[in-house]
């Protein structure tokens, strides 16, 4: 028996727009699309009676913008979402506005009808296909946080001032889902100034500029997008900036960024696997390897790799992910050193961070 059609509901204030979307993910035998909205208001009446599987959501709509309309989506009928956004500044913040209210991802608006043929094309159904294999799980968890408007109580400390040895180091890896995975994994720790984080997403150069400067308001370490031939020092969190691929050099005690063009590993760039290995290239007793939630494989080579040198590894549980293609991939390859809840990797790196230095036996 074939399984039943993924149905979307589409809404965008173009109708070109919508007319291209449409025409993209009908093309895909996996969806249907039950409808299309050119507002909020008229969005709204679709939900109540076509009961889509998934969304695709524009920002920028005439009445109410899409921002607010999935505040209100997701605090009272949480829904997968989709974002279709523009890659600007102000779009990448926008989006991430959107994806810190629940939407699940986020792909950019084409340029041209040709261009969604292409790359846009492929990009949009494995995201939405992603999307609508959201848990329930999840996304009541998204309700829950957004009724109670939580937020974390951080008491800063102070970050080191100097350059000073990097004497343990948490790497992450992480796709759909992954920044508010790494967003709460960090805002959940607890800090004294020594601590030192790469950070590797499936994201644009303007998307982890906005996401880097919005994380060292949040946090008591600095947080930045990370430069070429750049010294690591604690008390930092260096991300990796978007169409860059982010690897890391040790010579003695000191680790450097390194940033280069290179095609695309693993479908990506920057890649997961491509930070998780150049560490992997240096004994890593002192590296702790985190894979959170994300579509596809990237990461679970390069995690394999690190646990071979001598690190230990973490992959987030599928009940908590959002998507468990990458830590999934990473737990079948027999990598992983623990399988924890969202909740609970934060403790295990903040202990991490607190343990002596281990003794290495050869």
């Amino acid at each position: 028996m074939q399984p039943s059609p993924i149905k979307v509901l589409i809404i965008d204030d173009s109708a070109l727009v919508r007319d291209m979307l449409k025409h993209v993910i009908t093309s895909d035998s996996r969806f249907q699309v039950v409808g299309t909205a050119n507002d909020p208001y008229e969005a709204r009446d679709c939900i109540k009676r076509l009961r889509p599987d998934v969304i695709t959501l524009d920002v920028e709509m005439p009445r109410m913008n899409g921002i607010t309309f999935l505040e209100n989506l997701m605090r009272l009928n949480p829904l997968p979402v989709l974002m279709v956004s523009t890659l600007t500044a102000k779009g990448a913040a926008v989006t991430l506005d959107a994806l810190t209210l629940g939407a699940v991802d986020f792909v950019q608006k084409p340029k041209d009808i040709q261009h969604a043929l292409g790359e846009f094309s492929r990009e949009l159904v494995e995201k939405l296909a992603a999307a609508a294999n959201t848990s329930k799980l999840s996304l009541l968890a998204i309700q829950t946080r957004l009724t109670l408007e939580a937020q974390p109580s951080i008491q800063p400390s102070q970050p080191a001032q100097h350059h000073s040895e990097v004497k343990k180091l948490v790497a992450i890896g992480g796709s759909t889902g992954g920044l508010e995975a790494v967003k709460h994994l960090l805002t959940q720790s607890q800090f004294n100034g020594s601590e030192t984080f790469v950070i590797c997403l499936h994201l644009p150069g303007e998307f982890t500029r906005s996401y880097a400067q919005r994380l060292d308001q949040l946090l008591p370490l600095s947080v930045k997008e990370a430069e070429h031939n750049e010294m690591l020092q604690p008390g930092h969190i260096y991300i990796a900036p978007g169409t860059k691929h982010l690897t890391l050099k040790k010579r003695q005690a000191c680790w450097r960024c390194w940033l280069n063009d290179d095609e695309r590993v693993s479908g990506h760039k920057p890649s997961v696997d491509v930070l998780f290995s150049s560490i992997a290239k240096y004994e890593s007793s002192d590296v702790l390897g985190v894979i959170l939630t994300g579509m596809g494989k990237d990461g679970a080579n390069g995690l394999h790799q690190l646990k071979l040198a001598g690190a230990r590894t973490i992959a987030q549980d599928e009940q908590t992910s959002i998507v468990w293609g990458m830590p999934g991939e990473a737990v079948k390859r027999g990598c992983v050193d623990k399988v924890l809840p969202l909740d609970n990797i934060a403790s295990h790196t903040t202990g991490f961070f607190k343990q002596a230095k281990p003794v290495v036996v050869s």
